[in-house]
């Protein structure tokens, strides 16, 4: 697969392997055998960026997924980047599938959670490490300097921040330089896009998360889709609903046809845009099946023209869209 480059040095594959829902928001955690079997073959197909947080797991397991990874993967670790996350945890008494998140990023928590996280990943270092959510009663600067602590400690090569907005952006990158942001982004999420002018002034990358929709840029759901109330995020989403899917209609069908056109899927155009957008975006989709491992990492080779980019940024700004998820409730 081909590589992008982080920052000032990090060295990842053009797309990486977002492995959250392996443990966490897409029905009950998947087979452990199975999804080791996955992680084996995103290797040989040339995936090198794998992103997880200590927070990816079940009320049973909270760290399901770091587990999942730091067996799987252990025989490759010297081939392939690792990213983690720490700072949040899910307020457990809530009722609701997608659980408010509780942000904690004091000192003493961020150096107790990354000698939990390699623990458990088997490793003596993350090569990306990032704060998951910004804690407010925290100054970023406070934070930063943490980082550049557990930098200079061989513990942590390169760090990030979740869902970052400029003003933080700056002050962070001010104490210790940061190397990515990762923040939501997908043709029906594009908030984040007047940030770009920060980050290439920066020479901060852009992570992807959710470039996909949650899936629904997949075209692989219908109104008739039925998800899990207990354990899948996707029952309480808005783009998931009967009235939702009559509304994205047109844009699905866009899409198709431009998939047609460059003998491709609805998914490898949505992947293929955003890689045209900027040289230093990596989507991260995440998935449990083998057939669209492979679909997204090959949409690494489809090129797009600027004249086409620019067509669909433009049927993007007036198609029509439901609303979109925009990501789990943060308690001050």
């Amino acid at each position: 697969m081909k590589t992008r480059i982080l920052g000032k040095d990090l060295e990842v594959s053009a797309i990486g392997l977002g492995c959250m829902g392996m443990s966490h928001a897409y029905g009950p955690a998947a087979d452990k055998k199975e999804m080791t079997e996955l992680l084996l073959e995103a290797v040989d197909r040339g995936y090198t960026f794998f992103d997880t947080a200590e927070s990816y797991g079940t009320s049973e397991n909270p760290h399901d997924n770091e587990e999942l990874l730091g067996k799987a993967l252990k025989p490759y670790r010297d081939k392939i980047v690792l990213a983690s996350k720490c700072g949040i945890r899910f307020d457990e008494t809530s009722e609701e599938v997608n659980k408010p998140l509780i942000t904690d990023s004091r000192p003493e928590t961020i150096k107790a959670s990354i000698d939990g996280s390699l623990k458990r990943l088997q490793t003596d270092h993350l090569d990306l490490y990032y704060i998951h959510r910004i804690d407010r009663k925290i100054p970023i600067e406070e934070t930063a300097g943490v980082m550049k602590e557990l930098i200079k400690a061989g513990k942590v090569t390169h760090w990030g921040i979740s869902e970052a907005d400029e003003n933080t952006l700056r002050r962070a990158h001010a104490v210790c330089p940061v190397t990515a942001v990762q923040n939501r982004y997908s043709m029906m999420y594009r908030d984040y896009e007047a940030l770009f002018p920060v980050l290439e002034e920066l020479n901060i990358g852009f992570v992807a998360f959710s470039p996909l929709a949650n899936g629904l840029l997949t075209a692989k759901y219908n109104k008739d889709s039925k998800f899990d109330a207990e354990t899948d995020y996707r029952s309480a989403m808005p783009q998931f609903t009967e009235k939702a899917f009559e509304k994205n209609e047109e844009l699905i069908r866009y899409l198709k046809e431009m998939a047609d056109r460059k003998n491709a899927a609805p998914a490898q155009i949505s992947l293929a845009w955003m890689l045209a957008k900027k040289p230093w975006i990596v989507p991260i989709p995440g998935t449990r099946k083998y057939g669209r491992l492979i679909e997204n990492g090959e949409a690494a080779d489809i090129e797009l023209t600027d004249e086409e980019v620019k067509e669909m940024d433009r049927m993007l700004d007036i198609v029509p869209m439901s609303g979109v998820f925009g990501g789990s409730k943060v308690e001050e």
